[in-house]
């Protein structure tokens, strides 16, 4: 059986390497039988990153707990200083993104009908492409109405770039436009950009799954979704990994 101090060691080397949060049941995967100690080998995973969470503290990056499990990152506040390694600019992202992923997040599950009615205007087939091929957003089933619109829900993907451990974290609506504003694209300066061309328009269709699933289901599984114990278990194999829509992290 290890010592405790070399479980540290090597959850730490872990999460090094790892390109990805891990939960603590992929950390306890790593140790063979044997490693671990008998009696509780969970709490021992446990207590490794409470000490190295520790050990971090005042450090430039630290552990963070999101949806998906932990990982290393740099801490926030630093992120002036090392987004300069990279020359091209944080990405922006349109109000009409921005309002669409916020009406989801908060409403789910949430068709495109829903969104339309908030915010008085279609929703475009790009910004619904745009989220969907982040793994911000995914169809979780079809509303019992005619012509069975399909709803959508947020991921673990969302969770984990907006630094969220679960939906609960989710700022007041009302915080929304004071912190989102910053990262917003002058829409103005978007209308003054060449139109796509109609080959490419067409290419921006998004195929959207029929799942047969009622509204009442869908609702269950986007509730209880992200509620889990983040950090124990892994996210399905089926379903891509799992989002404050205000949090933007845009040093990415």
């Amino acid at each position: 059986m290890l010592e405790q101090q070399d479980i540290e060691r090597v959850v730490e080397a872990v999460l090094l390497a790892a390109a990805q949060p891990m939960s603590v049941d992929r950390l306890m995967a790593v140790f063979r039988p044997g490693e671990l100690p008998e009696g509780d080998p969970r709490q021992a995973v446990r207590s490794a990153l409470s000490e190295i969470e520790y050990a971090l503290d005042g450090r430039g990056y630290e552990l963070k707990r999101v949806a998906s499990g932990y990982r290393f990152q740099v801490r926030q506040q630093l992120s002036p200083w090392v987004s300069r390694l990279w020359e091209e600019k944080p990405p922006r992202y349109s109000r009409a993104l921005l309002e669409t992923l916020a009406l989801i997040a908060y409403r789910q599950p949430a068709t495109r009908g829903d969104i339309e009615a908030v915010r008085g205007v279609s929703v475009s087939q790009n910004i619904m492409r745009s989220l969907l091929e982040r793994g911000w957003i995914r169809a979780v089933g079809q509303r019992e109405v005619p012509g069975r619109p399909v709803l959508y829900a947020t991921t673990r993907a969302f969770l984990d770039y907006f630094n969220l451990k679960s939906l609960e974290e989710l700022p007041p609506l009302a915080e929304i436009k004071a912190l989102v504003d910053p990262h917003v694209e002058d829409e103005a300066a978007a209308a003054e950009r060449p139109p796509a061309p109609a080959a490419e328009a067409r290419e921006d269709a998004v195929d959207e799954p029929g799942e047969q699933m009622t509204a009442a289901e869908a609702s269950s599984d986007a509730a209880a979704t992200p509620q889990g114990d983040a950090g124990d278990a892994a996210p399905p194999a089926d379903e891509r990994p799992l989002a404050q829509v205000v949090h933007l992290r845009t040093d990415r």
